[in-house]
């Protein structure tokens, strides 16, 4: 039967590989795909007046190639065609008309030849006409910046795992690239407005795999898995479109040009934008978000399990209690008080009902973030309540002190309600939880727990 299992459960990770997109066959031709961003950009109110831009060069200024593992990359890290990627970007908008730039000398030698060919057409028949090739378009405003930073590893990670021959594992890498954009008046050459924005780009890796004998000189090796890599060019696309969305509602906010109907400024998509921008300011490089969720105070309740290490063998995993208080809990250092109530024994030997109360002090990493690890150390001191021992010691009248450590993590469910795990760890100083002062080791008690924290006031 189990070697049944094995092989099922072989066959459907070879039957799921379809569903991870593998290439089969070649494919045909398609338009380009467009994104969010794009779509927000497109929804932008209709403009008074379309505005004649001029881009001359809007590149890659990071010169970075990309990472090889052997030798050398000569390819860069960032496509070289972000000027053409901005002039559609402000094509697609309707609120500008660009005119070539980048391609200047070409198109001043192809008019050139235009001149050339009708000025000898006209000679040519004998009569005298009038040049027909109208003047170039000037621009009364350029835009300029550039691609200015590629961050690549700015975060990396993964996990992964192996038993009896079946093994999982994930890997990921965040890069990050940002873009400046800046209009300048052709008038007087002021900087009307600069803008800036940034777009991470994510790879991913995750394998699938077993490897274990189902028989003798039976070996049975499957493997499966895939990576993703989202494309480069579109994540400059990405954002040099939020570049350009960015330019036009911040000029019509500071009058630089106009909405056609003046009540556009009002706008879902101008709120929305300046909703972000407030938001901007409390998030990180990563795009997580600071801001005070935690209360000043809270309470909670947990539920355990408790594993004692002492002098008798044969320890069980048995159930407890707790119920705790925290003061200063939006900020890193908090300080925490807590009961609990529970049993500790062997499977044989010893039973015993414990009482525990302790303090201790929390560090949270990131008490501004949805979710947090924490550190809590402490002092605490448990009693023995009721056990199995015919012994006509008074409840409470041995008390054993004990340090503890505990590392954990936090998830906030809403505004009031956190949901924490944690694993802790109690070590006693006087060596006596089941009455036997023995071995090296002092009488110890690990605890895992999960529990649910309610935060008070606002």
């Amino acid at each position: 039967m189990r070697k049944i299992i094995i092989i099922a459960f072989a066959l459907l990770l070879l039957g799921c590989s379809q569903y991870l997109n593998q290439p089969m066959r070649t494919t045909q031709p398609r338009l380009g795909s467009e994104s969010e961003q794009h779509k927000m950009l497109e929804s932008l109110p209709e403009a008074d007046e379309p505005i004649i831009v001029a881009v001359y060069k809007f590149r890659d200024q990071t010169g970075q190639y990309k990472d090889a593992e052997l030798g050398t990359s000569w390819s860069t890290a960032v496509t070289q065609g972000a000027t053409s990627i901005l002039l559609r970007a402000l094509e697609e908008s309707k609120w500008f008309v660009p005119i070539e730039r980048e391609g200047l000398n070409n198109l001043l030698n192809e008019r050139k030849i235009i001149r050339s060919s009708r000025a000898g057409y006209s000679k040519n028949g004998g009569q005298d006409q009038q040049p027909l090739i109208p003047p170039l378009l000037f621009a009364g405003v350029i835009l300029e910046g550039g691609v200015i930073s590629f961050d690549s590893n700015m975060m990396t990670g993964g996990a992964g795992a192996r038993y009896f021959g079946v093994g999982l594992s994930g890997q990921y890498r965040v890069d990050r690239i940002t873009i400046y954009l800046r209009a300048t008046s052709t008038s007087n050459g002021r900087i009307l407005k600069t803008v800036y924005t940034s777009k991470t780009i994510l790879s991913q890796k995750v394998d699938v795999g077993i490897f274990r004998f189902v028989d003798f000189k039976r070996l049975l090796e499957v493997e499966t898995g895939f990576t993703y890599n989202e494309p480069g060019e579109m994540v400059v696309r990405e954002a040099i479109e939020k570049a350009v969305t960015s330019l036009i509602i911040e000029g019509a906010i500071e009058g630089l040009w106009k909405f056609k109907n003046k009540d556009d400024i009002n706008s879902k998509v101008v709120k929305t934008y300046l909703k972000e921008k407030s938001e901007n300011k409390s998030i990180d490089v990563v795009g997580s978000k600071f801001e005070k969720r935690r209360s000043y105070f809270s309470v909670g309740v947990k539920g355990a399990g408790w594993y004692y290490l002492g002098d008798l063998g044969g320890s069980q995993v048995l159930p407890a209690i707790g119920i705790h208080a925290e003061m200063f809990s939006d900020r890193p250092v908090s300080l925490n008080v807590g009961f609990g109530y529970g049993t500790i024994g062997t499977a044989q030997n010893y039973k015993a009902d414990m009482l525990l109360g302790e303090i201790s002090g929390n560090y949270k990493w990131f008490p501004k973030l949805k979710s947090t690890p924490y550190i809590r150390f402490g002092l605490g001191a448990m009693a023995e309540t009721n056990n199995n021992l015919n012994d006509s010691t008074k409840a409470f009248s041995r008390v054993s002190p004990y340090i503890l450590g505990e590392l954990g993590y936090e998830i906030l469910l809403n505004k009031k309600l956190g949901l924490s795990f944690g694993a802790t760890y109690r070590y006693t100083i006087d060596d006596n939880i089941d009455r036997i002062e023995s071995g090296k080791y002092n009488d110890a008690l690990w605890e895992a727990k999960i529990g649910l924290n309610y935060y008070l006031g606002k």
